[in-house]
């Protein structure tokens, strides 16, 4: 099945990811001045990001009553939400307000995030389809996009808050796509006890692991290039911008290899690309080199999220669907934040270098994890 004809299929939910995937994108390139902004040094800007995992921790309980609660208007709200929650970040004068903000936005962000996932996770049960690499691809795509016109819009001069709001006007437009009505799905019995946390926990461990992957290049990368290396603004900006770019032709390439491997074959070759990029990184001597070490990070780690997040849709019952995705997916969006703050905590002590070589032994704990999940039968 094409890359097209999957879009063509749920190009609602795709709208959604491109809108979380252009502030995240911006906010990665911005982190270099944002961190200016508050005068925080490394390892305090890393934990002042651990404020979005509140957000998210909350998520977890709110997005199912959410979702359930506003149906087919799930994602348009969500992602005004999340427009207005990415004009806090640039407002940031203080460590207080920005944990706060980060709070907020990753509030937002999670509450989109579940909507659209589970979205994606009906639209494959009714075609038989994979789909999720699609979606996520897109993400990549807008990701990418949104880093490098903020880093041109750095370079120009423009401040954190006018690029958010640029950004979120996009968001707005793509917001007026992404209406689209709820699968229904059938009561059925068990309760609490029946929760499948056994899957849940496996798939969203492999979530886990491929996010903080990519969230520690999101964060750290640009830093690394203007600060370890000597570029520019833009160039610092190209950090994120590659990992966007192989990661959407990672994630594309992934939605038709799909249907010819197996996922937990995908993870293994994934895991190995992304453990050999890191370590470019770690290495590189020069910001030519980085970008390969990024781009081959990216291309590694692309599939990895989306197949954990479709494992976990396959293997519950439909009526518990949009719950156990919101539990895996908040497992691993825990990853965009809690490896950012560890990443500013080992630069803190041992340099960025050090931070992408822990990238490298973090992403072999993949292989246990496909491990366990094959003798599951999955």
């Amino acid at each position: 099945m094409s890359v097209l004809y999957a879009l063509r299929l749920c190009h609602r939910p795709a709208a959604a990811f491109m809108i979380v995937g252009v502030f995240w994108g911006s906010m990665a390139a911005l982190a270099p001045q944002l961190k200016a902004q508050i005068g925080a040094d490394d390892a305090t800007f890393g934990l002042l990001l651990l404020g979005t995992s509140i957000g998210l921790l909350t998520t977890m309980l709110l997005a199912p009553i959410f979702d359930k609660a506003l149906g087919s208007w799930a994602l348009p709200v969500a992602s005004v939400g999340l427009a207005a929650a990415f004009l806090l970040p640039g407002l940031a004068q203080s460590y207080a307000f920005f944990f706060a903000a980060m709070c907020c936005a990753g509030l937002a962000s999670g509450l989109l995030d579940v909507s659209m996932n589970a979205r994606v996770s009906e639209l494959e049960a009714v075609h038989n389809r994979s789909l999720m690499n699609a979606n996520h691809g897109m993400f990549s795509v807008a990701y990418a996009c949104a880093a490098v016109f903020t880093g041109i819009a750095r370079e120009a001069g423009f401040a954190p808050l006018t690029i958010f709001a640029m950004i979120g006007v996009v968001a707005l437009l793509l917001a007026t796509r992404t209406r689209m009505q709820v699968a229904p799905v059938p009561d059925e019995e068990g309760g609490a006890a029946r929760f499948p946390w056994g899957v849940v926990l496996l798939c969203g461990g492999v979530v886990l692991i491929a996010f903080m992957a990519e969230a520690a290049v999101e964060s750290w990368s640009a830093l690394h290039v203007e600060r370890t290396l000597g570029g520019r603004a833009a160039q610092g900006a190209l950090g994120p911008a590659m990992l966007g770019l192989t990661m959407a032709v990672g994630r594309f390439g992934g939605q038709a290899v799909a249907e010819k491997w197996s996922d937990l074959t995908v993870i293994t070759a994934g895991a190995v690309l992304s453990v050999i990029g890191a370590l470019i990184a770690a290495a590189a001597p020069t910001p030519l080199v980085v970008y390969l070490g990024f781009g081959t990070l990216g291309l590694g780690v692309s599939a990895i999220g989306p197949i954990g997040l479709a494992m976990v849709g396959r293997m519950v019952a439909p009526s518990i669907r949009t719950k156990a995705i919101s539990r895996a997916a908040v497992i691993g969006f825990a990853g965009f934040f809690v490896a950012p703050a560890a990443m500013g905590l080992i630069s803190q002590g041992f340099g960025l270098r050090a931070s992408f070589v822990a990238v490298a032994v973090v992403v072999l704990g993949l292989f246990p994890l496909q491990a366990m999940l094959r003798r599951r039968g999955a």
